[in-house]
């Protein structure tokens, strides 16, 4: 995946026009949250895996491109950085240097590992304000643990209550989280 732009729909002059944002997210949770800011005006920097995000492989219509990843990610810029080298942790930081908002959903000390880790990017960025999305939290006996909506609904019980008698649990149709 290269370099890609999406053309904006919404309005330069937005509640947050002028305001940079770094989303580096995937699949629903953190791309949910800079598709909401993105809707409000806000320049918004999608960063991928040269692979993309992983809600681009979830199958379209007809075998098409994902309705999932396009509309999460509408009104957003985009670019490819490899994280995995040491050259794409200085592109990240080159980019964050100059954000407003960082947004990230990896599990806890990813981003610390990598040297991006919020004392590591507001030490070049006094004011960058970093958001850090994760299921469980950033601490406890399940930090480590991915939060999906699949997790969340066998976990809170909600799919004892669905379904039918004398079946085994069913996922609800539509996603809770």
């Amino acid at each position: 995946m290269g370099a890609t732009r999406c053309d904006r729909m919404t309005n330069d002059h937005g509640a947050l026009a002028g305001m940079k944002v770094i989303d580096c997210s995937q699949v629903m949770a953190g791309p949910f949250c800079t598709m909401l800011l993105a809707d409000l005006g806000a320049d918004v920097i999608k960063i991928e895996p040269p692979r993309g995000d992983s809600t681009r492989q979830m199958p379209g219509p007809g075998g098409g491109e994902s309705p999932s990843y396009w509309a999460l990610n509408r009104n957003k810029r985009g670019i490819a950085i490899n994280l995995k080298h040491q050259a794409g942790v200085e592109i990240m930081r080159k980019v964050t240097a100059t954000a407003d908002v960082f947004v990230e959903n990896f599990r806890p000390g990813v981003m610390a590992s990598l040297g991006l880790d919020y004392p590591a990017l507001a030490s070049q960025n006094r004011g960058l304000i970093y958001a850090s999305i994760s299921g469980f939290g950033q601490n406890g006996p399940y930090a480590a643990r991915g939060g999906f909506d699949l997790v969340a609904q066998g976990m809170s019980g909600i799919m004892s209550v669905t379904g039918e008698a004398g079946l085994p649990p069913m996922k609800c149709g539509l996603p809770i989280t």
